[in-house]
């Protein structure tokens, strides 16, 4: 039978992502930053966007009233503000904007009017200064810069500083660097030895042997026996196996453990306080707050642009001038701006609503967590959160995303909440962040001379109806940064 190439014509059902919805689902997953972000840019790129003040808030007034008479907790939201800092508030008890901006606009006036009398002054504005801290190789390089080099030492300095990592340890040996450079390997050696007696103590140095022998040196703690560990057993001191050590250098173990306490007070990373990232703060999206013996959920707004449709384009599109000219092109841009603000508006509201919801169906379901702590977590999976809201998967995974919640607990992203379960021997089941913490629990109750090992926390947990594996409480061990028990022990 012959293939042939036709056209046919048929009729089906098929989901059209238009461009409305997908910037919905985008600000759905955006995190608190990037939607701050994404406002800013649009109304810097949307001319109809207007953020609301307090002369104009009639088009947002009856939508956030109809947001929070619906979500608020028996309408107690105005209460919550004398509880919870930075709550976000009924519109009827809402900040006072006016008075709040008369005080922003008297604080820059007065902070602004010595530049207005001195308008020919030409000092610095600061407000364009971005403060940056020095990094550690900026560091060394500024302190190579008071030694008197050669201007062959100086560049030598140059790029042994530009090869220091962030840990402090230099990551090209100095043969491979005078190679690389055409570098004379002793003048290399000696501009090496100067910036290892730079700060931080330990700074340039090959290797974690090296690094302690310099502090040992910096701090004048040299005594023959703690250079000697440092130098020849490492690896014993890694393990803990301070009888080999004492065995092998023919002293007390009373000695060792003294020696050991020296240079356990050594830093192997000398370059700690010069961390490449900066703190990252975490800004909750939803308040959860006890009140009258109830549990309320509560969005924060502060700090988010509240958006509107400026009057003056809706009045432009009313005026008879402009009817007049209603096929023109501008008529048409104007058009575009104002259904896309409108969109945004609607997105952005229906972005808050659905935390909102997903909030409260986390707090219904995890209710014990809130209120006797961790060990009361219930797993918890995105389908069960769904199918209670007739929500897809994929929207929850969304909104709980790079979403935080401000508890009394502590700020947890909402992720934290959806744990997957780990079966008891009585038929129930807990959340696996539970059994971690009760773990962690148990390490740090242990006696520090006889650490526990993942054996024996497995049979304290099966006391407790909590069945799990051997190899299973290692990966949360290790996932908790708790190292193993030969690594635990601390004699001294």
């Amino acid at each position: 039978m012959a293939i042939k190439i036709g056209q046919t014509i048929g009729l089906g059902q098929s989901l059209t992502m238009t461009p409305q919805l997908q910037q919905a689902i985008k600000l759905l997953q955006l995190s608190r930053l990037e939607l701050e972000q994404f406002v800013e840019t649009q109304m810097a790129e949307n001319p109809v966007l207007e953020e609301v003040s307090a002369e104009s808030t009639d088009d947002y007034t009856s939508m956030e009233r109809e947001f929070t008479e619906t979500e608020a907790v028996k309408g107690r939201l105005e209460e919550a503000s004398s509880i919870v800092d930075q709550v976000s508030k009924n519109k009827e008890n809402e900040v006072d904007w006016e008075r709040l901006s008369n005080y922003e606009e008297s604080r820059h006036q007065a902070s602004s009017g010595g530049s207005k009398n001195n308008s020919d002054d030409e000092s610095p504005n600061y407000e364009n200064i971005v403060t940056k801290a020095a990094t550690l190789q900026e560091y060394v390089l500024d302190q190579s810069r008071e030694i008197d080099f050669s201007d062959r030492e100086r560049a030598i300095a140059e790029q042994i500083s530009g090869n220091i990592d962030d840990r402090g340890y230099l990551v090209m040996s100095i043969e491979e660097l005078a190679e690389k450079e055409s570098f004379d390997l002793e003048t290399a050696e000696g501009v090496l030895d100067t910036i290892q007696h730079f700060d931080p103590p330990g700074v340039g140095a090959r290797d974690l042997r090296e690094c302690l022998l310099i502090q040992i040196r910096h701090f004048k703690l040299r005594n023959g026996i703690v250079e000697r560990i440092v130098s020849n057993h490492l690896h014993d001191l890694e393990n803990r196996n301070y009888s080999a050590v004492a065995k092998a250098l023919g002293v007390p173990l009373e000695q060792v453990y003294s020696n050991v306490a020296v240079i356990a007070g050594l830093d192997p990373i000398p370059g700690r306080q010069f961390g490449p990232d900066a703190p990252q703060y975490i800004i909750p999206d939803v308040y959860v707050f006890k009140l009258g013996g109830e549990w309320a959920v509560s969005m924060n707004e502060d700090g988010l642009p509240r958006l509107k449709v400026s009057p003056f384009y809706k009045d432009m599109l009313k005026d008879q001038k402009a009817q007049a000219v209603k096929k023109s092109e501008g008529k048409d841009y104007l058009d575009d701006k104002i259904k896309s603000a409108r969109w945004i508006i609607k997105s952005m509201e229906q972005r808050q609503r659905t935390i909102h919801r997903v909030m409260e169906k986390i707090l219904e379901r995890q209710k014990d967590f809130f209120e006797y702590g961790i060990q009361y977590l219930k797993p918890m999976v995105l389908r069960d959160i769904a199918d209670a809201l007739e929500l897809h998967e994929s929207t929850i995974s969304r909104v709980t995303t790079n979403k935080y919640v401000h508890t009394p607990r502590g700020i947890f992203e909402l992720k934290f909440f959806f744990n997957s379960a780990i079966g008891r021997s009585d038929g129930e089941s807990v959340a696996n962040e539970a059994v971690k913490s009760r773990i962690n629990e148990i390490v740090k109750a242990e006696d520090v001379n006889k650490p526990l090992s993942d054996q024996q926390i497995m049979e304290m947990l099966a006391k407790e109806n909590i069945d799990i594996s051997r190899r299973t409480i290692a990966k949360y061990r290790e996932q908790a940064g708790i190292l193993p028990s030969s690594k635990r022990r601390k004699p001294f």
